[in-house]
């Protein structure tokens, strides 16, 4: 069944029924999938709220369902994972969103490091790559029935990041010289709420930035023998970190 996510004001729970105007979602339902009235779809408010519906009535500006059944979302982890991305180059932040939508990420925040080859130049540019970012974020929610759509921040500078990382029970690095500090032994016996995961971009953290996080409540850690490629490592932090707790690989 298709999921489609709709702002919480366009549910009528008392009359049972939900107005879908995104322009968007209306065309994809309409024209794409060519579902017709009678027809049922999923509907997610973007809060662990989903409802099971009928379509009504379709129209070219939008389309009234029915709503048959309501449950609580059970789609999401009990445990708060944010990224921190080193901005790396071409569309390699295009697979990073996709995947770790799917994995469960809470919230993704670009960042601006020392060995950042890529450059995002104005506001302008920026606005254009966080809307994009935000569609394949909303698209992969869809795909894999997300509970939410996670958060795409704005591209933060590194000593904001540093700011921040007090708000977590875990801030963890991956780093290539760190040998004996590994994720998996610091989830052990833990019941940790919050996680930052901070991953450099293609070349890498300097030195001094690693030991900044480090001064500053975060924790170094290897993800294994291999040195993985920017795009790699944060999903692998996250599949690590979803399957100690419990989230992935069923039970």
């Amino acid at each position: 069944m298709h999921r489609f996510f709709v702002e919480k004001h366009n549910i009528d729970r008392e009359n049972k029924n939900v107005i879908i105007n995104e322009s968007e979602d209306v065309k994809h339902i309409s024209k794409v999938l060519r579902l017709e009235a009678g027809e049922k779809i999923e509907i997610c408010d973007g809060h662990n709220k989903e409802y099971i519906c009928e379509i009504e009535h379709m129209s070219k500006k939008d389309i009234r369902v029915s709503i048959i059944e309501e449950k609580e979302s059970n789609r999401e982890a009990n445990v708060v994972i944010d990224l921190y991305q080193g901005l790396p180059k071409a569309a390699k932040m295009d697979t990073i969103i996709q995947k770790c939508t799917e994995l469960g990420i809470n919230k993704i925040v670009p960042i601006m490091t020392k060995r950042c080859v890529a450059q995002i130049k104005d506001k302008k540019s920026e606005e254009k790559k966080l809307e994009r970012w935000e569609k394949i974020a909303l698209s992969a929610a869809k795909q894999c029935k997300r509970g939410k759509i996670p958060t795409i921040a704005g591209l933060h500078r590194f000593n904001e990041v540093i700011d921040k990382l007090k708000e977590y029970d875990l801030a963890v690095v991956a780093y290539e010289d760190e040998e004996t500090n590994g994720l998996k032994n610091l989830l052990k016996n833990s019941n940790y709420e919050k996680i930052a995961i901070i991953i450099g971009p293609e070349g890498g953290f300097e030195k001094e930035e690693i030991e900044l996080i480090k001064n500053n409540y975060g924790k170094s850690i290897t993800l294994g023998p291999r040195i993985l490629r920017t795009e790699t490592a944060g999903f692998t932090a996250l599949s690590i970190i979803m399957y100690e707790i419990g989230d992935l690989g069923g039970r």
